[in-house]
């Protein structure tokens, strides 16, 4: 992965609040935000379910 590409990435990490830069001297430390991905870990859960759930009746019709 190219610098740009990591730079690029964590912009829009730190936009989207799942993580904070600082700046320390020539340094850009970034900090995991873990009330944001909490929230975000929630709101997929409903997606794991419901993928889940449609993948197990999909094996079911599979085994018959």
């Amino acid at each position: 992965m190219s610098l740009p590409a990591i730079s690029n990435t964590l912009k829009v990490l730190e936009r989207a609040g799942l993580i904070a830069r600082g700046r320390e001297a020539q340094w850009r430390p970034c900090r995991i935000a873990p009330v944001s991905l909490r929230q975000v870990d929630g709101w997929l859960a409903n997606f794991r379910k419901f993928w889940d759930e449609n993948f197990n009746r999909l094996d079911g019709l599979w085994k018959k």
